[in-house]
């Protein structure tokens, strides 16, 4: 895991580029002057950051970062996994993933829309998915799809608002 790290055009302490300079105008005709940035690489070789900016390079600002910069790579690093999940749409149910239609399958049964109906909806037929419902039970231990249905809402994911 990289360090935090201050930038700003108003830090004296960097031999910038052309570039950079040009970056650190851009960025203060916005209002953003300094900061501190926390790289985040994660285990899947993405590389991420999560920047704390401010209109001035501030000393209190800037001891806050300092006193809390051994607790900031941990904080980036939850937040990164946080958002990747609800952004990338996770198909976990109970730990468990599932594959792009069996997820989309179990939300139309949770929004209660029979196999037929979701066949309909996603241009596929009624047995594919059956199939698909029967692949999400199996998978999830349960005997009914109802019982799957419950599984997601634990889960904590809201069902989206679609309508056929």
């Amino acid at each position: 895991m990289a360090n935090p790290f201050r930038w700003g055009f108003d830090l004296k302490s960097f031999d910038l580029s052309a570039p950079q300079l040009r970056f650190f105008e851009e960025a203060a005709q916005f209002g953003i002057r300094c900061g501190v940035t926390i790289p985040i690489i994660d285990g899947r070789d993405n590389f991420a950051a999560m920047t704390f900016a401010a209109d001035k390079p501030d000393p209190a600002y800037f001891r806050v970062a300092d006193r809390y910069e051994q607790g900031l790579p941990f904080f980036a690093s939850c937040f990164h996994t946080f958002v990747r999940c609800r952004l990338s749409g996770d198909r976990r149910v109970g730990g468990v993933l599932l594959t792009p239609r069996e997820y989309e399958c179990l939300q139309w049964a949770a929004r209660g829309k029979s196999a037929r109906d979701t066949g309909g909806i996603l241009e596929i037929s009624r047995y594919t998915a059956e199939f698909h419902l029967a692949n999400v039970r199996k998978k999830l231990g349960v005997t009914t799809t109802r019982q799957a249905i419950t599984r997601l809402a634990a889960s904590g994911f809201s069902l989206p608002d679609k309508s056929a």
